[in-house]
C-alpha cells in the first residue's frame, strides 16, 4: 500500500488533465500552459491562451521568455504522443515548477474546451465518450 500511495502521490505531483487545468484558467489560478509542438502542430489548432515553444527550443527561450516564479503546464498532441514529457524534462531541468497536461490538446478539444487555430477561435467539441454531456 505504501508503495501505491508514494507512486500515485507523485504522479499527481506532476500531471494534471484537461479538466482541472480548464477550471484553473477559469478560476485565474497563476500559471503558464505551453504548448510544446512543432510549428504546423500549432497552426492547425492550439489551446486557447496557451503559449508556444517546441520543446526542442525550452532550454534557449524559457529563461528569457517566461518567470521562473510561474508555474508551468505543458501538453502536447494526445496521450500517444511523448513531447509533453520532454517539455515537462526540459522546464524541470531549468529550475521551473511544472507539471504534464496528461491527454493533451486531442483530449482538451474532445471535452468541448476552447481551442483556437491561425484563423481564431474554433467551435467547440463535446465528445460523449470521454465525458458527459449535458442535454437541455
Amino acid at each position: 500500500m505504501t508503495d501505491a500511495l508514494e507512486y500515485f502521490r507523485t504522479r499527481l505531483a506532476v500531471e494534471t488533465d484537461p479538466s482541472d487545468v480548464y477550471a484553473a484558467q477559469k478560476a485565474g489560478d497563476r500559471f503558464v500552459l505551453v504548448d510544446v509542438r512543432g510549428d504546423d502542430a500549432w497552426a492547425q489548432g492550439r489551446i486557447t491562451g496557451a503559449v508556444h515553444m517546441p520543446y526542442r527550443s525550452i532550454e534557449e527561450r524559457a529563461p528569457h521568455e517566461l518567470d521562473r516564479e510561474t508555474p508551468v503546464v505543458v501538453y502536447c498532441w494526445s496521450p500517444g504522443c511523448n513531447a509533453g514529457q520532454k517539455g515537462a524534462l526540459a522546464f524541470a531541468q531549468l529550475g521551473y515548477s511544472v507539471k504534464e497536461m496528461i491527454g493533451g490538446y486531442e483530449y482538451w478539444v474532445r471535452e468541448g474546451q476552447p481551442f483556437e487555430n491561425d484563423e481564431g477561435p474554433c467551435e467547440r467539441v463535446f465528445d460523449p465518450t470521454v465525458m458527459v454531456v449535458r442535454r437541455p
